[in-house]
């Protein structure tokens, strides 16, 4: 069959990045436990097992990229065998036949499965670490370029007080910073399965070492450091705990929904023309609708986040009732939060603010937001504040009645005419004045940034400047 005569995943066919599809391949998995066993074989041999040879681990360590007559051969075996495990051990021994009487010694099909499952998952927590912190870089410069421009703030996405541009920006990065802490935690907190035997007893390895549990223990230990693990798990059953996929599967899950906020909002952002997603020169917004700007790309964010937040259900019934889902579940939450990440980026590195809509917007409500000031103003002249205010509250109902009618706010205007307010008549420029609404938040943004981003970064320092391949393309 050609590529176009079977269903792809669109994780993979369309949006994921090349080595996060590379990492979740055939090729990576089965290379990941010819490597395991190799492992096996060198920390059985240094502890003194006979019958494994010098010739016998280099021809292991000659064939641990699977080529496509491997693959054949490996389909053809388990076919037959209906087991995928037996089917690579037939496969290695037949392009390693000095090494095929000792493959797989002692060990049960977890070692492979379990142990190169953590790997590839410490691997890919690796790699979604490195995107996540160029993306909260991104965010940040953005948040710094406009941290001083004032803007509409929004409770219940109803104009309230005040913030800043990049004041806002900086509650995206803070949950994104959250999302660093969690993920790194869960790539932390991986261990190895290690060599423990099909039940978790490590019986058969007793048994090669005549009743040495020092040397089991030694063996155990070896297997692991040959993996780049700093420790095994102490206990395991069959299968190291699933709890270890329900806690990274968590984890990218709130990263989900992190991802979704954000996307929310510069949608939101995006129909008020205030800021707007990259959109490039020959992009078409609708096929009908010749004039839209659609954010196709925070739409797409959305959509994907959405699969991504649901993911941690799997994990969660896998733990509870040991399913075998996972083989679905945890790759797809790995490229589906690579994918969100790679959009994220190519967002925060295209942002187009639109500084005289915002003005405008502001215009728009800071005149009801300054009756406050008003009332201050003139009781500093001598007036009485109750009176004051119900001087005010007729204007501005008078002026909210005008806006909902399609008119403009003429709030200002009308104080203008009033001789009430005469002693401040001169003043009202100066209260009006939106930078003196926006309380700390440029303050803000710069110890945010000092104190709180940067020290978070710092461990990825050199990778911020990489530009990926699947960011330009999303």
């Amino acid at each position: 069959m050609s590529t176009y005569d079977k269903y792809e995943s669109p994780l993979t066919s369309r949006y994921s990045s090349p080595e996060m599809a590379a990492l979740f391949s055939p090729a990576t998995r089965y290379y990941t436990w010819r490597k395991l066993w190799l492992n096996l074989a060198i920390a059985e041999k240094e502890l003194g097992l006979v019958g494994i040879t010098d010739e016998a681990i280099k021809e292991m360590e000659a064939h641990l990229n699977l080529t496509p007559k491997d693959f054949e051969v490996v389909a053809i075996e388990e076919k037959k065998r209906r087991h995928d495990v037996m089917a690579h051990v037939h496969a290695f021994g037949l392009v390693a036949p000095k090494s095929a009487g000792i493959i797989h010694l002692g060990a049960t099909s977890c070692y492979v499965t379990d142990n190169g499952d953590l790997i590839v998952l410490k691997q890919g927590l690796n790699l979604l670490l490195d995107k996540l912190a160029r993306v909260i870089d991104r965010f940040s410069k953005f948040a710094n370029e406009y941290k001083d421009l004032p803007t509409l703030g929004f409770t219940h996405f109803q104009p309230a007080q005040l913030t800043t541009v990049g004041k806002r920006a900086t509650l995206w990065i803070q949950e994104l910073l959250w999302d660093l802490r969690n993920l790194t935690r869960a790539r932390d907190d991986i261990g190895f399965r290690g060599v423990k035997g099909t039940t978790g007893t490590q019986a058969s390895f007793l048994a090669l070492f005549e009743g040495d549990h020092e040397k089991v223990e030694a063996l155990d230990k070896r297997v692991t450091e040959l993996a780049d693990f700093k420790e095994a798990y102490p206990v395991t059953g069959q299968t190291y705990s699933r709890k270890i996929d329900v806690d990274i599967l968590n984890a990218l899950s709130s990263f989900g929904a992190t991802a979704h906020k954000i996307a929310t909002d510069i949608r939101l952002l995006a129909n008020l023309k205030e800021i707007e997603e990259p959109f490039e020169k020959d992009q078409i917004g609708s096929s009908a609708m010749a004039y839209k700007r659609n954010p196709m790309r925070c739409e797409r964010i959305c959509s994907l986040a959405r699969h991504l937040m649901i993911l941690a259900q799997d994990a969660l019934m896998t733990n509870s009732v040991q399913c075998a889902n996972r083989r679905i579940s945890l790759p797809e939450a790995f490229l589906t939060a690579d994918i969100v990440l790679s959009i994220l980026q190519n967002v925060s590195e295209g942002f187009v603010v639109y500084p005289k809509v915002i003005e405008r917007h502001i215009a728009q409500e800071l005149p009801f937001m300054a009756t406050e000031n008003v009332i201050m103003a003139l009781v500093k002249k001598g007036g009485d504040r109750q009176q004051c205010h119900e001087e005010i509250r007729v204007l501005s109902h008078q002026a909210a009645s005008k806006v909902k009618e399609g008119g403009e706010n003429d709030l200002i205007e009308r104080i203008k005419k009033t001789e009430y307010f005469k002693p401040i008549w001169n003043e009202l420029e100066s209260l009006l004045d939106s930078k003196t609404f926006i309380g700390r938040a440029p303050q803000q943004v710069d110890k945010f940034l000092k104190d709180y981003v940067e020290p978070a970064l710092k461990p990825y320092s050199e990778n911020l400047q990489v530009t990926s391949q699947a960011a330009l393309n999303v």
